[in-house]
């Protein structure tokens, strides 16, 4: 469980990167789309070969087809009821937060981080940490606070108030990564495998709702190859 909730830590740590970034230089977004897009592509690779895969190796497709539903629809409510509390506009780089609710912010980016740190959890349960999930979860968490942090300087916020935000989310995801590492592993039961279907799920929407819109807003079409680009790497890292 230690070295899940370390390995959560390391990749959500790429938060806190990413706001310094935010605060030290100018990053364009141009720049912070590729990432979001090549990262997307990493996270759909490790929930496809590393999590819906492994969990039909002792579940029904029918049964991990609805339990990633599921998944998906529980993140979709969860950032409903966020987006209401203020939290809408949490990763815009243009300042848009000032509209919406510190509290909200802070839960919006909680749980964009939950599903990824819960499956790598999950992964290093299973006796090796997934190389392909850690650096989708990398890719994804340094625009991700770029974006948001970018925004967050905008609306006026101080670099303090910034850091402890992402602070707080980077504990959230070691926990998350700790958590799922206390799960059944997939391979040994019912619990286990619909557990990551679940997980995987989850991570599905988070990637449509969090990260592809906002790497198409910049890069239009060209966010479908950079996706491959970065499906791709998923496969040569997982054969390594």
């Amino acid at each position: 469980m230690v070295e899940a909730f370390l390995w959560g830590l390391f990749g959500a740590a790429f938060l806190l990167v990413g706001a310094w970034w935010a605060y030290r230089f100018d990053p364009s977004r141009a720049l912070i789309a590729v990432v979001m897009a090549i990262g997307s592509g990493l996270l759909i690779g490790s929930v496809a070969y590393e999590l819906v895969e492994e969990a039909l190796k002792s579940q029904t497709v029918g049964r991990v087809g609805i339990f990633v539903l599921l998944g998906a629809c529980t993140f979709a409510a969860g950032d409903w009821l966020i987006s209401r509390q203020g939290g809408a506009e949490r990763k815009d780089p243009g300042g848009e937060q000032s509209s919406g609710s510190p509290k909200g912010i802070v839960l919006g980016s909680i749980l964009d981080g939950i599903p990824e740190s819960f499956v790598l959890g999950l992964t290093v349960l299973q006796g090796a940490l997934s190389l392909p999930l850690l650096a989708g979860i990398a890719l994804s968490n340094l625009p991700e606070a770029i974006a948001s942090s970018s925004g967050l300087k905008a609306a006026g916020w101080a670099p303090r108030r910034v850091y402890l935000m992402w602070t707080a989310v980077t504990l959230a995801a070691a926990i998350s990564a700790a958590a799922g590492y206390l799960m059944l592993d997939p391979a040994s039961g019912l619990t286990g495998a619909l557990t990551q279907a679940f997980a995987g799920g989850a991570l599905m929407a988070m990637v449509a709702d969090e990260l592809l819109p906002e790497a198409y807003e910049v890069e239009g079409v060209l966010t479908g190859v950079l996706l491959v680009a970065g499906f791709a790497i998923s496969l040569l890292l997982g054969a390594l």
